[in-house]
């Protein structure tokens, strides 16, 4: 990537008042990232949500001027970028409606593993807490599961699960409320040290940006959207884990929760959680193991017999030929290859699935079993 896209793919994210999801309409509409800034305001101000004021603040802000030193710093100080066309940008975060544009990173790790789980909790852990971390993560490793694991770096369970991570050779990411000119907490230096040597440590934010409390709510949806699941170890009734959990939800994610004691402050979270139906109760990484479809040994005698001499349509003959062609893919993958309707394809799989021919794995990816 040559600095002038660079500065354009940083600049795009900075255009006030512009999110996620209008940025990327505006690239669609004007067809390249910088035709965004080659545009006339007055077609700029009649795409669907600019408006005048919008179009205002594209043309008028010199936000092309801010991203050349951001440039500076990340080539000088050798932090990468995925922008969210990028080929290689995580293929479960680009499926989030409100996944970020950008975001820059430390160290190296395959954001599109097969087996990705987010871990998170209060930063108040308790020895049981600490406890069903460690065991989750260590259980998991044990049993041969390449699994990354996500959190956040901050005190309490996320530095127990990053820490848990690194004893068990397990890969990390650790995603950051602040940009990569400082470190907090400050304490973690020596962890954060040891993550961009077996993982990553990213950060949507500019260098300069501190560590804001607005910014580690945003950073939430990051670690919800990377992975396949998202565990609650422990969680008062209010709490930045509970945050990521609800968002997990809504992007379809699976959630997870130790259940705790009753009365204990520290799962009262997790009890509502498991309570109201937005977290499945969890006793150990068994569960996960179960839940997820992770069993490696036992798939087989549990997968669906394939029937014979099924007489395919030929959409779906169509759809299974495209999978059989693809180790993985997920339904906007297989809609867009096919040139078909994500809803008519859901029906073709759902179809597929039921003959024994496809199976559906987490987060919707799906694999071809002829």
């Amino acid at each position: 990537m040559n600095n002038n896209d660079l500065k354009h793919k940083i600049g795009i994210g900075l255009i006030p008042k512009i999110g996620p999801v209008l940025t990327k309409r505006l690239i669609t509409y004007c067809g390249s990232l910088e035709g965004v800034f080659k545009e006339k305001g007055r077609n700029l101000s009649k795409i669907p949500g600019i408006g005048d004021t919008l179009a205002h603040y594209i043309k008028e802000n010199n936000v092309l001027e801010k991203a050349e030193k951001e440039v500076e710093f990340i080539v000088k100080k050798n932090i990468k970028s995925l922008f969210y066309l990028d080929e290689n940008y995580p293929e479960r975060l680009r499926h989030c409606f409100d996944a970020p544009i950008i975001f820059y990173y430390r160290g190296d790790v395959d954001f599109n593993k097969q087996k990705i789980l987010s871990i998170v909790g209060t930063r108040n852990a308790t020895e049981y807490g600490k406890e069903m971390c460690n065991k989750l993560v260590e259980g998991l490793a044990l049993n041969n599961h390449d699994v990354l694991i996500v959190s956040g770096l901050a005190y309490g369970i996320d530095i127990y699960a990053h820490k848990a991570a690194l004893k068990n050779n397990l890969e990390t990411i650790a995603v950051l409320g602040h940009g990569h000119a400082t470190l907090y907490p400050a304490l973690h230096k020596e962890i954060a040290a040891k993550i961009t040597t077996q993982g990553a440590l990213i950060s949507e934010f500019l260098s300069h940006e501190l560590p804001e409390p607005i910014n580690f709510v945003k950073r939430n949806r990051i670690i919800a959207g990377l992975s396949d699941a998202v565990v609650v170890v422990e969680s008062a009734e209010k709490g930045g884990a509970l945050i990521t959990a609800d968002i997990a939800n809504s992007y379809n994610r699976d959630v997870f929760a130790f259940p705790g004691r009753v009365k204990d402050k520290f799962s009262s979270g997790c009890v509502n959680l498991i309570k109201t139906n937005k977290a499945a109760l969890i006793e150990s990484y068994k569960d996960i193991e179960y839940i997820m479809g992770w069993q490696s040994n036992n798939l087989n005698s549990h997968a669906p017999q394939k029937k014979l001499f099924v007489e395919l349509k030929d959409d779906e003959s169509r759809v299974l030929n495209m999978l059989e062609g693809n180790s993985e893919l997920t339904i906007d993958q297989i809609a867009l290859k096919c040139r078909m309707p994500v809803s008519k394809v859901s029906v073709l799989l759902l179809n597929l699935e039921f003959n024994g021919l496809v199976k559906c794995l987490p987060g919707k990816i799906y694999k071809s079993l002829a």
